[in-house]
């Protein structure tokens, strides 16, 4: 695959991954007529959960194409790729929490995830091909 059709699918992934974590924070934080601190903690845990394993199971088969198999394999994956997006995941939430302080709108709320998920999403891409799929046999374009 080619660099510029790798960073497009990566970047499609990416997008898929950061709507499916703030629909899970909009369904969470739905009817909430004053969101609270422990509330909007439960979205941004919730959403990120779900946008972590959908990018997961998309970027294992189709960015790093590892074909690995089975409970004990995906387990492990999965487990280091956690780990490598602690780091990312913290720029995320420090990025949607300020907005969300500073302007207390739900737009900069989702402004902020979206600018935090890409700064993040970049950095996880090298980490996961570093760390996480090193053994992957189509690791291409980068």
């Amino acid at each position: 695959m080619s660099r510029n059709a790798l960073v497009l699918r990566y970047a499609g992934f990416a997008v898929i991954a950061v709507m499916a974590n703030l629909l899970v924070q909009r369904i969470v934080l739905w009817g909430a007529t004053d969101v609270t601190s422990s509330r909007f903690a439960m979205a941004l845990a919730m959403g990120t959960i779900v946008g972590l394993v959908v990018k997961y199971l998309l970027d294992k088969r189709w960015i790093f194409y590892d074909t690995s198999t089975g409970a004990r394999a995906h387990g492990t994956k999965f487990t280091l790729y956690a780990a490598m997006g602690l780091i990312t995941t913290a720029i995320f939430w420090i990025t949607e929490t300020a907005f969300w302080m500073i302007w207390s709108t739900d737009i900069a709320r989702e402004i902020g995830a979206i600018l935090g998920l890409s700064v993040g999403y970049v950095t996880k891409y090298w980490l996961d091909r570093r760390y996480v799929f090193r053994d992957a046999t189509g690791v291409q374009g980068a």
